[in-house]
């Protein structure tokens, strides 16, 4: 501890005398002032220590300088960082590297003696000096990256939403005291009794945390089973509904969030862009982006999770309950140290075009699984989706007989969600009213009446880009123009275009002339007169001609014909056999 302002002055005198001192002289003054004093000799030194002047230490002549080159504090730097575990632990020394590496001959590290004119090799602590001379340390490399802040315009600007295991689990009840949700004892539930965690992994309990950026006010919303899209789903759709008690609901513009699966899949983006919600997520390793939601969770484990062991809860229903009201009283009483106010009275400065009202929680389960439907666009620029029939007349570059991506619109009950994009790619949430019709007719209530009104449809971009060729064809500046030089028949692109053109400027090709084979006609002639069939194509032959076959004139043929019959003799062959059927008849007459 420093000295009592009553002893400085002695300190001082006992500082001064010992300046003074002659050679071996010291001692006796030593010894006086710690009697005096009632101190021992080192605290004597220490309290002289902070009353003495000292003269500035002379900085050395060659301070700053490194024998180490850069490149190969390069290497050494990086073999250290590539030693690092996770969690930041450095499992090799400086010394440990450079064995390696000078075995390696990767580097060299060394320093010229210039007083013996030895090649030294650096030690260790040299190492270590000279990388952080470049910044090259892993202490200094491991340090954090500068960090910015983040503001919010006003509440529901930004929400921030995340997942954490929580302490509580179910248990399988024993007993009627075993009923319910259970906290978890740290002495049976730690890293080194895995056997534990491991029993209860499918029965524990999982809680998603949303902070309001703008007013810090926050929210907690339990569920069973893992960080999923359909769990992320179901909280955020109960943090935006009305809840009794805490003003905050409302759908945000913006979400942030870390890079899990769980919060980028497609069941919760189809949820975001379905409510138009801009879903921002940190990249990985970044967690300070998201911290307010993580002091969230610190907040929910001391504030409320702690008492559950005085107040034991059933099931999550109940426990849902008594967070939502421990969550309304904490954002009501609790004032946030950055602006001052409680959490809940700085929500409701939010404006009525700042609260964007949430569906109901059944309209919102179905955005949630619906996938937009491609819908074709009729020559009346209308689509048919979910038994209706809504206009298209607003969407832009909308063309008839092209398909539109249709969903239902979130919030309105006479409009549906055409999901298209802008020019630079980015999606478009864009609304199309339902077409009312009345009368005898069933017409369009916006149908133009006859003898009234003739107002046609803006062009579409397909009439736009017809005209636009159109002119461009005939090289005016008009439609009328265009118009009238194609009923004057002129060329397009005033002749300028020949198609041949393309024959003429192309190479000339010399083809050299092949060899072929002769085709022997008489031979193929030959051939097929000498065709021969079998006796079974034989057979079939002559009873198209009108000869009744048995059995005899079967054996005939494959008497007479014992290799087939030549084609060429089926005529005369079947004229033969009605012969012999003609003998036979006539000899048993």
């Amino acid at each position: 501890m420093p000295p009592r302002p009553s002893v400085m002055e002695r300190l001082l005198a006992v500082s001064q005398a010992l300046a003074a001192a002659p050679h071996g002289g010291k001692a006796a003054i030593y010894a006086d002032a710690c009697a005096d004093l009632g101190c021992s000799l080192p605290t004597l030194h220490r309290w002289l220590k902070s009353v003495r002047v000292t003269p500035r230490r002379k900085q050395r002549a060659d301070a700053g300088e490194v024998a180490l080159p850069r490149q190969e504090a390069l290497t050494i730097s990086a073999l250290l960082m590539e030693s690092h575990r996770k969690t930041g632990k450095r499992l090799m020394s400086i010394g440990e590297a450079l064995e390696i590496l000078r075995a390696n001959h990767a580097v060299r590290a060394e320093r010229l003696d210039l007083a013996s004119g030895e090649v030294l090799p650096l030690s260790p602590s040299a190492v270590s000096s000279a990388l952080r001379a470049y910044r090259l340390h892993p202490d200094q490399i491991n340090r954090p990256a500068p960090a910015v802040e983040l503001k919010s315009l006003h509440p529901n600007h930004v929400w921030q939403i995340d997942a954490s295991l929580c302490v509580l689990y179910y248990l399988r009840p024993r007993s009627k005291a075993e009923l319910g949700l259970q906290v978890m004892e740290r002495e049976r539930f730690y890293k080194n009794k895995p056997g534990n965690l491991k029993s209860i992994e499918a029965d524990r309990v999982w809680s998603y945390e949303r902070t309001d950026h703008y007013s810090g006010s926050l929210g907690v919303h339990y569920v069973m089973g893992a960080e999923s899209g359909i769990n992320l789903a179901d909280s955020f759709i109960h943090f935006i509904q009305p809840r009794p008690g805490d003003p905050c609901h409302g759908v945000p513009r913006i979400l942030m969030m870390d890079m899990g699966s769980a919060n980028t899949s497609g069941l919760f983006g189809n949820l975001a862009r379905r409510l138009n919600v801009e879903l921002i997520a940190h990249m990985p390793g970044n967690a300070r982006a998201t911290g307010q939601v993580e002091k969230a969770r610190d907040i929910i484990e001391r504030g409320f999770e702690s008492g559950l062991r005085l107040s034991p809860v059933a099931d999550l229903d109940e426990l849902n309950a008594a967070a939502g009201r421990w969550a309304a009283w904490y954002n009501a009483n609790r004032e946030h140290s950055r602006h001052g106010k409680t959490r809940s009275a700085c929500w409701m400065t939010i404006a009525q075009d700042q609260l964007r009202i949430a569906p109901p929680v059944e309209l919102c389960k179905k955005l949630l699984t619906h996938t937009p439907e491609a819908r074709k666009v009729s020559a009346t620029l209308t689509v048919r989706f979910d038994g209706n029939e809504y206009d298209v007349r607003g969407v832009p570059r909308v063309m008839v007989g092209e398909s539109l991506q249709v969903t239902y619109a979130a919030g309105q009950s006479e409009a549906c969600t055409i999901v298209t994009r802008d020019e630079e790619g980015h999606e478009l949430l864009l609304d199309a009213p339902l077409v009312v019709r009345e009368g005898a007719g069933n017409f369009r209530v916006d149908a133009n009446v006859i003898g009234e009104t003739w107002t046609r449809p803006a062009d579409t971009l397909a009439e736009t880009h017809r005209k636009e060729l159109r002119r461009h064809a005939y090289g005016v500046a008009t439609d009328e123009a265009a118009e009238a030089a194609k009923k004057a028949k002129a060329v397009p692109f005033g002749g300028r275009i020949d198609p041949g053109k393309r024959i003429d400027q192309s190479p000339e090709h010399i083809f050299m002339p092949r060899r072929g084979t002769a085709l022997d006609v008489a031979a193929s002639v030959a051939a097929a007169e000498s065709k021969r069939l079998t006796h079974f194509e034989a057979a079939r032959a002559l009873v198209a001609a009108g000869v009744a076959m048995d059995t005899a004139k079967n054996a005939r043929v494959r008497e007479w014909y014992p290799d087939g019959v030549p084609e060429a003799d089926l005529a005369a062959l079947a004229d033969k056999l009605r012969w012999m059927t003609a003998l036979k008849v006539v000899g048993g007459e």
